[in-house]
């Protein structure tokens, strides 16, 4: 379930909470406290010069460094008395040792926030569809090598000529921008949507894997200004989304540990693997509704205090 968030009050009024020293250094270390495994195991393969096909991608792929997820904000409403050293961080200001979000930095989000805002609209109100069984993957490979593949210290399960008559003997509906630009030009043709940088709102839908995975990428977008629980909260699920996601892909990760259970490939090629794939896919798109709503909900508070700064009225 999402972290329980500080809420935006629909005045916009600030400071609407002060967290005393004491209780936002405790939440600052409880979420560190949350991260620390995961973050130390990377930043321990990351000095060993150890890649790691499956969680690698969280923050190679997304752009918010280790130490940025690591850090603890409150979110735009709350000021943290006897915060000073926040005053390195964007979008603070600090008044007698006091940290807030000004609102000024939220005025200067505008774009970003409508952006969100129509994008999360739009994926909360399309249907969802559960039959792509992940096979982006397998398009991002098709009629390459075994040795041009992203992830070549790998071989594929099906080697080359068994991995591309999969990709050939399905229907592909990739509806998601970031995936499907990764298709190799054989494999552009062979997807059903053509889905563009500038209309995601109109491909976006909620069944999709990484969709949801994205969710992290808006959530750190958005900070300082929304709290870094609900920025854990998507990261947790981005990561657990990334497992799936290749399990199903065409690599065989044999001996490959996660979370202490070695790793098990879904057989998307087999109709048992179909049906493994979209049960689990259903259950991360109901996990990811919620901090969509959530995400979306910030996206409005805080177009509501642009609104106010922009009128000049005191806020």
């Amino acid at each position: 379930m999402p972290s329980p968030t500080v809420p935006v009050p629909a005045s916009a009024t600030v400071p609407a909470t002060v967290l005393a020293p004491e209780e936002w250094r405790a939440r600052t270390a409880a979420h560190e406290a949350r991260l620390a495994a995961f973050l130390d195991a990377h930043m321990e393969r990351r000095h060993e010069k150890v890649k790691h096909p499956v969680h690698d991608f969280l923050f190679v792929y997304y752009a918010f460094k280790p130490s940025q997820l690591r850090r603890w904000h409150p979110g735009y409403g709350v000021t943290l008395a006897g915060a000073g050293e926040y005053e390195k961080f964007k979008g603070y200001t600090v008044h007698d040792g006091d940290a807030r979000v000004t609102p000024e930095f939220v005025a200067s989000q505008r774009v970003l926030l409508e952006t969100l805002a129509r994008l999360l609209r739009a994926t909360l109100r399309a249907t969802p569809n559960f039959g792509c069984f992940g096979l982006h993957e397998w398009a991002m490979v098709h009629g390459l090598d075994e040795d041009e593949t992203r992830h070549n210290s790998w071989p594929l399960r099906l080697g080359t000529a068994g991995t591309d008559a999969v990709v050939e003997s399905h229907r592909i509906a990739c509806s998601h921008f970031d995936a499907f630009r990764f298709f190799t030009p054989t494999a552009r043709p062979l997807n059903t949507l053509a889905p563009g940088p500038d209309d995601r709102p109109a491909f976006e839908q909620p069944g999709c894997l990484h969709a949801a995975m994205d969710l992290y990428k808006h959530a750190f977008r958005l900070s300082p200004m929304i709290p870094s629980d609900l920025v854990a909260d998507c990261f947790e699920l981005a990561r657990d989304i990334r497992i799936l996601d290749m399990r199903a892909a065409p690599y065989d990760l044999s001996g490959l540990w996660i979370d202490d259970e070695e790793f098990v490939p879904v057989r998307i090629e087999t109709a048992e693997g179909k049906r493994e794939y979209a049960e689990m896919q259903r259950g991360f798109s109901e996990r990811a509704a919620p901090l969509r709503t959530e995400l979306l909900h910030w996206c409005e508070q805080l177009l509501a205090v642009v609104d106010t700064e922009t009128t000049g009225q005191s806020v």
